[in-house]
């Protein structure tokens, strides 16, 4: 069934999968998704790829498929907080491998991993001359440890990459330096052309598919599952095609098109589905523009957000420095086999969403959620819900309710498109022009996802500009978005103790959830750059920013939006005489020769020597050959009971850590110090750290009694009520087995793989919510446990578990199958017994192996061991 022909570039033949030929007039109707999975399929799936082809093409039918096929992606891209914990994984299993006689060289990745260092640097410094370099070097004294760990890693493991501090955002790196979009593999002496496809342990890795790559987030199991050699196992997917006409209005920005997006789509059933852009609106929108939407990919619930291949990207491939031999052999083999995008094309899709780009208008999103898209003007009335009783609020010249405590100029979301970042400083020259700076308590930043960010806006002057309103860079990485925007200001602080104010964070960043931008803040909104400037110059969102007054004049006057906001006309202009594609390379270049990471010492041998004493890396329980499955039947305490919308930052902070918390308490006991002891995300290479941190965010409320502490529950026998890692330690010792019930939505936001380790180091089975996201079931089902859906009719309010019932699991390991009927009984401790049937959240037979064997990482662990053996 697979069509292989030559195909000549430039006097340069290479090997093809010949899609045109093979599937004739059915490959105008597949979704360019599909196309590409049927490239993947028929080069990479061996003996399996006549069926799975057959799947793909088969999906057309219908549009829907319940046909598993497998995907071999040609990369892997992980950033340093996903990366941690996957190598403390990897130097886990090796030395399980080593103990049980086998060789630990054999464990080893066999596609290209990169690495990016973005997730540790924190806004310490902000406002002032020297802020980067003084963050860069608290980043490097606070995490060298962990440093020297990756650089073991590039010591000893294969085509492992690691791009040092500095070097910008995943999602930016991947976009402006590693992407290819068409990629020349060579194996077994043959040279193939295909689509450059990858997966990254980060929920937004889809940003990619901004310039034709297909790609999604995965967790870190199994990206480690991948590195390995073991295909992603999915469906068929189910495309919801997302059809664009007209163009976006003159002021209306890309960042407003993503939120209106993340708005419409939420609404719709997404889950385990991917979304393709089509129709004569994608060609008005730039690459940039797309891969802000394709960013917005985990808000919005797909899986992708894929815009194919077409002139717009090809003008990005050039203004991002690439050779116009690439450029060309991107052009000419997606023109080719089938992937080069027809505006006037109407492809087969699951369902169909239309979006006129006409009517989309300047927008934020919050205060509490990403896909609550609210017009600009709303700010206020969004809050008010939210305020405390009992806050006294001042004159105008203190931070009150509803006060912009954060405005940070973040993330790849919003700083990878330049045109984003130019009209951020556009903005700022009008600001300063006028005399205008943000009040006192605002606390500013900017952080772009690429270095290169810094070579153009210092040639258009823009970067004084934005400087002279305190937006200076701070760093290279995610920063605030991820939570690591350090202390708030002295009077903030003492206004939410003294007076209770309700203070408020405004990011062009991807989320917004309650404690995440910062331990103590529950509001906060996504927006443009400029109009993070715009709020932090008014110092408040208690008011209407399109026509209130944002601030006096230098002379005295009242200073409106409307007299700073960049037309269009103004953006192209100055993105026009900053931007030179020649910057790209030497700005990558510069950061990667960083003189500190190139300093760092690290281990080189195969097996890691682990340090005993260390706080940040600690041999992990779980990466060995396990205990074997956690299916059965069996009568379960319910250890957590929790309501909607529980996210990874919930179940597994990354911010700060509090010196009084159970995890400060332990750091502190093993001498670090309790004025700096660095943020949870740091800390995911010790288990011991992290399981003390789970489900301790603020907000979270553990139903199983009245009025428990976040991170506690009851535990039962006792009667007392305690925290988790605590509970969970006794009721492993009692060898009583243990379930978290939740409702709506459960692991949505990032993909950290923590979120699913963490349970199963509370030694949970099972998992009972109404709905799961994508990548926490997946990532629940690595570690071994079964995630459930549960009927609507029971959710946990509905439930009412209270400490002393039980819950009865019938998950008999010969039965379980994707999507299987599960039995339930609730067991009353007064005696009353009610059942029901759940659904088991599995969608491939090959998660069902991977259950069956206890976890992703057993399973990898003994292939490679009966592989070490048999070369003996």
């Amino acid at each position: 069934m697979t069509v292989i022909s030559k195909f000549t570039i430039k006097d340069a033949e290479y090997d093809i999968i010949d899609l045109p030929k093979l599937a004739g007039d059915d490959l105008v109707r597949l979704p360019y998704i599909h196309r590409i999975l049927l490239e993947n399929v028929l080069r990479t799936a061996g003996p399996d790829a006549p069926r799975a082809a057959s799947a793909i093409l088969g999906w057309l039918a219908s549009g829907t498929s319940e046909l598993e096929i497998p995907f071999l992606p040609n990369r892997v891209l992980m950033h340093d907080t996903t990366c941690g914990p996957a190598l403390v994984d990897i130097a886990g299993m090796r030395s399980a491998l080593f103990e049980a006689g086998g060789n630990p060289a054999l464990l080893n990745p066999v596609v290209r991993v990169d690495v990016s260092t973005d997730h540790s640097v924190a806004v310490d410094f902000f406002g002032g001359s020297g802020a980067l370099q003084r963050n860069m070097t608290r980043e490097f004294e606070r995490n060298a440890e962990r440093y020297r760990f990756m650089k073991w890693a590039t010591n000893t493991l294969a085509d492992f990459h690691v791009h040092p501090p500095g070097t910008g955002i995943m999602h930016t790196l991947n976009l402006e330096r590693l992407a290819t979009v068409v990629s020349i593999i060579r194996k077994d002496g043959r040279h193939w052309l295909a689509p450059d496809t990858l997966i990254g342990t980060d929920s937004h890795t889809p940003m990619i598919n901004g310039i034709g790559v297909l790609a999604w987030g995965v967790g870190g199991l199994e990206a480690e599952s991948v590195f390995f050699g073991m295909p992603v196992a999915l469906r068929v997917p189910d495309v919801v095609g997302v059809r664009l006409t007209g163009s976006l209005k003159d002021g209306v920005l890309a960042t407003d098109l993503a939120l209106a997006v993340t708005h419409i789509l939420r609404k719709i059933d997404l889950q385990d589905k991917y979304v393709e852009f089509f129709g004569p609106g994608v060609s008005k929108l730039t690459a940039g523009d797309r891969s802000v939407v394709a960013n917005m990919t985990p808000e919005f619930g797909g899986n992708s957000g894929y815009f194919p291949i077409d002139p717009n990207t090809l003008a990005y491939l050039r203004s991002t420095g690439r050779t116009e031999e690439q450029i060309d052999l991107v052009e000419m083999y997606s023109r080719r086999v089938g992937l080069w995008f027809d505006p006037e094309g109407s492809p087969t899709y699951t369902l169909v969403v239309d979006i006129d780009l006409s009517s989309v208008e300047p927008s934020l999103a919050g205060p509490t959620r990403p896909q609550d898209r609210i017009a600009v003007s709303a700010s206020a009335a969004a809050i008010a819900p939210m305020k405390k009783q009992g806050a006294r609020n001042c004159g105008a010249g203190e931070p009150n309710d509803g006060a912009v405590v954060i405005a940070a100029i973040t993330s790849c979301t919003n700083t990878s498109d330049p045109r984003l970042v130019i009209a951020a400083g556009v903005l700022a020259r009008k600001a300063r022009a006028l005399g205008l700076r943000p009040p006192s308590w605002v606390k500013t930043s900017l952080a772009p996802g690429s270095p290169t960010a810094e070579r153009y806006l210092r040639r258009s002057g823009l970067l004084e500009d934005l400087e002279a309103l305190g937006f200076g860079i701070v760093g290279f990485g995610c920063t605030t978005c991820i939570g690591n925007s350090g202390p708030l200001t002295a009077e903030v602080s003492s206004a939410m103790v003294e007076r209770n104010i309700l203070p408020v964070a405004v990011l062009s960043g991807n989320r917004n959830f309650p404690g995440r931008v910062h331990p103590q803040l529950e509001a906060g909104f996504l927006a443009s750059p400029p109009m993070v400037i715009a709020f932090a110059l008014a110092g408040t969102v208690e008011l209407d920013i399109l026509s209130d007054v944002i601030g006096i004049s230098d002379k005295g006057e009242d200073v409106r939006l409307s007299m700073i906001w960049p037309s269009s006309a103004e953006i192209d202009e100055a993105l026009a005489q900053s931007s030179e594609p020649e910057d790209f390379i030497p700005a990558y270049d510069d950061a990667e020769a960083s003189p500190v990471w190139q300093e760092l010492d690290a281990p080189t041998t195969t097996v890691f020597p682990w340090d005993e004493s260390s706080t940040y890396i600690r041999r992990p329980p779980f990466a060995g050959f396990g205990k074997g499955s956690l299916l059965g039947t069996y009568s379960a305490t319910p250890l957590l009971v929790l309501g909607d919308d529980i996210t990874t930052d919930h179940i597994s902070p990354a911010g700060a850590i509090s010196a009084q918390s159970e995890t400060g308490q332990y750091l502190v006991e093993r001498g670090e110090s309790p004025t700096d002891l660095n943020v949870h995300a740091s800390r995911r290479g010790n288990w011991e750290s992290m399981v003390r941190g789970l489900f301790t965010n603020r907000t979270v409320r553990n139903m199983l009694a009245h009025d428990l502490p976040p991170g506690s529950t009851v535990h039962w026998p006792s009667k007392r009520v305690v925290p988790l890692w605590r509970a969970a330690d006794q009721y492993a010792a009692d060898n009583q087995p243990v379930v978290i019930v939740a409702g709506e939505r459960y692991g949505m936001g990032s993909s950290r793989d923590w979120a699913a380790k963490g349970a199963s180091l509370l030694g949970a089975r099972a998992v009972l919510a109404l709905s799961f996201e994508r990548i926490h079931r997946s990532n629940l089902i690595g570690m071994g446990i079964l995630p459930m859906r549960i009927p609507a009719e029971y959710a946990p309010e509905f439930l009412e578990l209270a400490a002393g019932d039980l819950i009865e699991i019938d998950a008999d390991p010969s039965l379980i199958e994707p999507r299987c009927p599960i039995t339930v009984t609730i067991k009353r401790n007064g005696g009353a017994a009610f059942s029901f049937t759940a659904i088991a959240a599995i969608e491939t037979i090959a998660e069902v192996d991977i259950l069956k064997a206890g976890g992703i990482l057993p399973l990898i662990l003994r292939d490679v061991l009966a592989r070490s053996k048999a070369a003996l």
